[in-house]
């Protein structure tokens, strides 16, 4: 791994490194804030939506000065693999490609080779975070936003006992019945929904899969709720089968990071009730 930026900031260091991925078979970034003090220390995993790599939550997310006062290490990966010969959607549209991965482990050409970020996520960056970082990996929190809302959720409900709490501003939480999860699932993992399923957080719900804790915040102003975020599906599918869920949903507030950032410290500060040691 190289370190190529540093920044001291409320009272840790927010650094930025690069390292070659054997998931996706190219160099990848992601930020790191590592506050002072004595380790090991709980880990919260922010993942972004699209378009976004690791800089948008990491310049505007607010996260810090929670982060510092709880003694977490905040991890913000990439959102899909980049560099020399990694496809892109072919009309260059912002919601397939590059910058859009999914979270998925893609089985379609030209994809598979490259879109490999659900190994990347659960398996490569946390072995590489538990060897690099003083970390407690038995003390792990995902979040994100949009499609990183969906990964969070995803990723959660798939690895019982990895996470003890999972939350999201703003996730698609269906992508199996939205056009934007439609277009990418169908993309990266071929046209039989079947295949889908393990990527969609309220069918992985209704099959069983539970997470321990979760939250949702939504802003009643996003110009995506109604037909990409639907939070309503994953909230009647939560009482259908008894997932635990505190969902809000906020007047006035829209897609952005000005949401984004209103809510943060309110999501580290509950997830913090779940990382006591």
């Amino acid at each position: 791994m190289e370190r190529i930026n540093r920044w001291r900031a409320h009272g840790g260091w927010q650094e930025v490194w690069r390292h070659d991925s054997t998931a996706t078979g190219t160099p990848m970034e992601f930020s790191v804030f590592v506050p002072d003090g004595d380790g090991p220390k709980p880990v919260v995993w922010y993942l972004s939506g699209l378009t976004c790599n690791w800089s948008n939550v990491t310049e505007k997310g607010e996260f810090r000065e929670a982060c510092a006062r709880h003694g977490f290490i905040f991890v913000a990966p990439d959102t899909s693999p980049r560099g020399e010969g990694v496809p892109d959607d072919p009309d260059t549209a912002y919601d397939f490609g590059l910058g859009a991965g999914f979270y998925v482990d893609a089985t379609e050409e030209p994809f598979a080779q490259h879109y490999q970020m659900r190994s990347y996520i659960e398996r490569e960056l946390p072995a590489l975070i538990a060897a690099n970082f003083p970390a407690d990996m038995a003390r792990q929190a995902i979040m994100g936003h949009s499609m990183g809302g969906h990964g969070a959720l995803t990723i959660g409900l798939r690895n019982p006992g990895a996470y003890r709490s999972v939350s999201a501003f703003a996730p698609i939480v269906a992508p199996t019945e939205c056009p934007w999860g439609q277009k990418a699932l169908g993309g990266y993992l071929g046209t039989d929904p079947a295949a889908w399923a393990e990527y969609d957080a309220c069918r992985l719900i209704e099959a069983g899969a539970r997470v321990p804790a979760l939250k949702v915040d939504q802003g009643a102003a996003d110009g995506f709720l109604e037909g990409q975020l639907m939070p309503q599906r994953l909230q009647d599918t939560c009482a259908a089968a008894g997932q635990p869920l505190e969902l809000a949903l906020h007047e006035g507030y829209d897609h952005s990071y000005y949401f984004i950032s209103s809510f943060m410290a309110a999501h580290l500060d509950w997830h913090a009730k779940h990382l006591k040691p």
